[in-house]
């Protein structure tokens, strides 16, 4: 369900019949609003077309904007995840994204260790600042103070709490663990 913009020509209208949020012209038919194509299929001939605006698929995540997103898996290079929020508004469908060793954070960037900054698990603040290869993987940064690991939880499974900008604790058995810690303003933490 990809969203169509306004005046896209959907389809002929031998295809199919035109439905809400459609027009036809000239044999075809075309979307009258930004939203989502809809097919319906009818017992007595052709499916109905329609486009159905849904405000909330329309959110992506655009560069520049503060994503909330959880780890997924991690190498020596970068970190995978999974983008959950943008701002503070939750995404209907999940985004791929990737912070690759360079972007973690803005100083001694060669030394950087992508194991000492994430784990999988943790929820991690970044920016995008690229909508990657063809979309399908957003590359994402965490190289200002406001970002990097909000959340994480120690093997005990407790939340851990940061103790400075590299370095979180498990409050049960006092394990320290490196992470590349946000320093949270208030308007971005997720109840």
């Amino acid at each position: 369900l990809s969203a169509r913009p306004v005046g896209e020509r959907l389809c002929s209208v031998e295809e199919a019949t035109a439905g809400s949020g459609t027009y036809t012209r000239h044999g075809f038919i075309f979307s009258s609003l930004a939203g989502c194509l809809e097919k319906r299929s009818e017992d007595s001939g052709l499916p109905i077309v329609s486009v159905v605006r849904d405000t909330e698929s329309q959110l992506l995540p655009n560069v520049g904007a503060v994503v909330t997103c959880k780890v997924c898996s991690i190498n020596s290079r970068f970190a995978k995840v999974h983008i959950l929020y943008v701002g503070s508004t939750p995404l209907k469908s999940t985004f791929r994204g990737t912070i690759r060793r360079e972007d973690i954070r803005a100083t001694e960037k060669d030394k950087v260790e992508v194991y000492k900054s994430f784990r999988p698990g943790d929820i991690v603040l970044a920016k995008v600042i690229s909508l990657g290869d063809a979309q399908s993987n957003y590359l994402l940064s965490t190289a200002e103070n406001e970002l990097g690991v909000v959340v994480a939880h120690s093997e005990a499974g407790a939340q851990m709490v940061p103790i400075s900008w590299c370095e979180m604790q498990c409050p049960q058995t006092h394990s320290k663990d490196f992470r590349k810690v946000a320093r949270v303003q208030p308007q971005f933490l997720q109840t």
